[in-house]
């Protein structure tokens, strides 16, 4: 399945502010399922997941970040790979040919699947946090004040 984004959102000010209410007042009730009444009366019950996950959308958008649900099982370009990686799309590819991520061949396009690019954002991101501790930690020993 390649990815598409028809799904991201941008909120406006308006539904930023919106959002804020919303996951404050759902924040609260994050350890139960939601039940969600309709305008037209039916009611309908989310799992304790889906209310967490609503939540931590709600939380995004009232800090007006863009958001977009990835499926893990989804299939990224290269490009989209790029801009979730918030690095260039050449050194994606570069990143593809070194093996640092898997990917496979449609023809003579790569698709990477999300959870593979979702598993070495996470392992970059472990990485760099080292690497700042163990600067703060020099910085402290230093007496830099830090």
């Amino acid at each position: 399945m390649l990815l598409e984004y028809p799904g991201t959102v941008v909120p406006t000010p308006a539904e930023a502010e919106l959002a804020a209410k919303a996951s404050r007042t759902l924040s609260r009730h994050t350890k139960q399922a939601l039940r969600i009444r309709l305008d037209d009366g039916e009611e309908l019950t989310l799992p304790t997941a889906a209310a967490q996950l609503l939540t931590h959308l709600l939380t995004e958008m009232s800090q007006g970040n863009a958001v977009t649900l990835i499926p893990l099982h989804a299939e990224l370009t290269t490009r989209q790979a790029a801009d979730y990686l918030n690095v260039s799309r050449p050194h994606v590819v570069k990143l593809l040919e070194m093996k640092k991520i898997p990917f496979h061949k449609v023809g003579t396009h790569r698709r990477i699947r999300f959870s593979d690019i979702a598993a070495f954002k996470q392992v970059q991101e472990g990485t760099r946090r080292q690497a700042l501790d163990e600067l703060a930690a020099q910085a402290q020993e230093m007496g830099m004040g830090y």
